[in-house]
């Protein structure tokens, strides 16, 4: 199946068939039929599934009012204040409270054409005789996370379209969730915003992210990172860890050992809270003993605090000057209290108390960690009970299934990216790296994104892959069997005439508006008079395509042209790092290296970089 050794999971994936011919329930009874490839292939959506979220509070996903309508074009949306007033300015974050008839039908998700109608009493229905149905929307405060630069929550800058917006709300309810993500359409943010969403609403519930490559899960986890997800509640298993751009360790070993550094600097600010109390600092010995120093000191004083605010409102000063934790907090970079309303200060100090309740609550979950004494004891620890969003590639996932269901793994979600590159059987494996529970599965959740149109699973056995179907993905299945889709509709990579060359293959690819609109799109490629061209190049001294050895396809011509049109971009001024050479083969990539090292370096040509070659 694979050259490689190290990728060759088929033993694993043997043993996992084996294992699982002896179980009862394997998939969760709501993906069952549709698995099988029998039944209503719309069972699984959402809107026919139970406990959906009544109310999302959708946090950061809105960048404004304006962009909340635009995304909602076939309803009328109503803002309202908490107290049932119309709210006239509002600003996110929001909670929406999702109508009927988007729950009725998949036709009025956001981004899809048909509209909710009603028909008047003469029953005919003109261009403008119909009312759109009211969506609420609630405006609130969040609240003040504390007065330190780290307290802050890291906000989403990307404007979802309304197509995004619909996989967004189909991916955090119950249920399958397709998404056909063309190239440039933000398949990676629109995966990141689920994620993001479904993590404070459901806080208590536990992701798996599977993809394809290395690359890719990379790509996923960083721009997690970027979001208002603690990084103590992220973990990345498999080989590839190494390879993220930044310098946290998010492998088990390296969260237990951060968990460890996080627990020593907790436990100082125990003490430094004890000092500021004038009160004995050994508080700060263990976790234990600053969870009995919470209860008994520090919640304590909070409460009175409160009792005594209760019958002080009248007072502009009053929480500035009885504020107990007030010498805590005096090294903040800003003043916390300006003693000039009630209100403002009594923000200011829930704030501060917010910030104290994390400190607490991090360290009871450090406490775990101070008790386990062996490093594997440790890692099993942060993946079974610590971890929230756990990320791996499919190939892990088939090597190292036997050892989760040993140490008791378990998930409630499944997001799968590059889902139409898997293989069928390492696409099903994921699901099932956990116990059932009382004869039931307990995955809730399958989001699975990806884009038939393009690579399919590499099976090099030509046997398997033409008369066996192996080269057909799960997701391709599914969209061949009719189960509907999300397909996002905006790119925003290319060049409208560039996109062009691939848009006719999908139903309703557009551009977003910063491409057709920013200069830089508009602007001419110096000394190239099309904006891509297919060239073909003929045979190179009598010789056209090779292969020294069997999938080792080399073609010097093309290298050589290649190469040349590379040194007259450098010649011209184009940046060596903004400059991508892709070949389809291994075999050319590495003949195109040898060529640029002999042609570039006697000419004082940079090369490009490592990461500027792809195959």
């Amino acid at each position: 199946m694979r050259r490689k050794p190290k990728e060759n999971n088929f033993k694993a994936i043997l043993e996992s068939i084996r294992d699982l011919m002896n179980e009862y329930c394997i998939v969760p009874d709501w993906l069952h039929n549709i698995f099988l490839g029998y039944g209503n292939p719309s069972a699984a959506q959402w809107t026919n599934m139970p406990d959906l979220l009544e109310v999302v509070d959708f946090k950061d996903t809105f960048l404004d009012s304006d962009h909340l309508r635009s995304s909602f074009p076939d309803f009328q949306v109503c803002f309202t204040s908490p107290d049932g007033s119309e709210d006239l300015e509002p600003i996110p974050p929001f909670r929406i409270k999702l109508p009927k008839a988007m729950k009725s039908s998949n036709h009025a998700l956001p981004g899809n054409k048909k509209s909710t109608i009603i028909t008047p009493n003469n029953g005919n229905v003109g261009d403008h005789d119909y009312e759109k149905e009211k969506l609420f929307v609630e405006p609130y405060t969040p609240a003040d996370p504390g007065p330190y630069p780290q307290d802050k929550p890291k906000q989403n800058s990307v404007r979802f379209t309304p197509t995004q917006i619909g996989a967004i709300i189909s991916g955090i309810q119950p249920g399958l969730t397709m998404v056909v993500g063309p190239p440039g359409t933000g398949k990676t943010d629109t995966a990141v915003q689920i994620l993001n969403v479904l993590y404070h609403n459901c806080p208590s519930q536990r992701t798996l992210i599977i993809t394809h490559s290395n690359q890719a899960l990379n790509d996923l986890f960083e721009k997690i990172m970027q979001r208002d997800v603690p990084a103590r509640y992220l973990l990345r298993l498999g080989q590839g860890e190494q390879e993220l751009a930044t310098d946290l360790d998010f492998s088990r070993q390296g969260r237990v050992n951060a968990m460890l550094v996080r627990r020593l600097e907790l436990l100082s600010e125990v003490e430094r809270l004890a000092r500021s109390l004038k009160l004995p600092e050994d508080v700060g010995y263990t976790c234990e003993t600053a969870g009995y120093f919470w209860l008994l000191h520090v919640y304590s004083r909070w409460e009175q605090f409160l009792a005594a605010c209760s019958q002080n409102h009248d007072k502009p000063a009053f929480v500035k000057d009885r504020f107990p934790f007030k010498e805590f907090f005096s090294n903040s970079p800003q003043p916390v209290f300006t003693g000039e309303s009630f209100e403002k200060d009594m923000r200011a100090a829930k704030g501060c108390f917010r910030h104290l309740s994390t400190m607490f609550q991090e360290l009871e979950e450090c406490r775990a960690f101070e008790l386990l004494k062996s490093t594997a004891d440790r890692a099993n620890y942060l993946m079974t009970k610590q971890a929230k969003i756990v990320a791996m590639t499919c190939t892990h996932a088939a090597l190292k299934r036997k050892d989760f269901l040993q140490v008791g793994f378990k998930y409630d979600n499944l997001l799968m990216e590059e889902s139409a590159q898997i293989l069928e059987i390492e696409t099903f494996i994921p699901m099932l790296l956990q116990r059932q529970e009382d004869g039931y599965a307990r995955l809730k959740r399958c989001i699975l994104i990806g884009d038939h149109h393009q690579l399919p699973p590499v099976v090099k056995n030509m046997a398997f892959q033409k008369y066996s179907h192996m080269d057909q993905s799960l997701f391709t299945r599914f969209v061949r069997l009719g189960i509907p889709y999300i397909e996002l509709n905006a790119q925003g990579r290319a060049r409208p005439n560039i996109a062009k060359l691939y848009n006719w293959r999908y139903r309703d690819l557009g551009d977003l508006p910063y491409v057709r609109e920013e200069a830089i799109f508009h602007k001419a490629n110096a000394g190239f008079s099309y904006e891509y061209q297919l060239i073909d190049v003929p045979d190179y001294n009598g010789k056209g395509e090779s292969a020294p050895s069997p999938w080792f396809y080399q073609n010097e011509g093309e290298a050589e042209y290649l190469v040349s049109v590379y040194m007259y971009m450098i010649l011209l001024g184009y940046p060596a790092s903004k400059i991508s050479i892709l070949t389809t083969y291994n075999g050319q990539k590495l003949l195109i290296r040898d060529v640029v090292s002999r042609r570039c370096t006697t000419c004082g040509i940079p090369p490009p970089s490592k990461a500027s070659y792809h195959s």
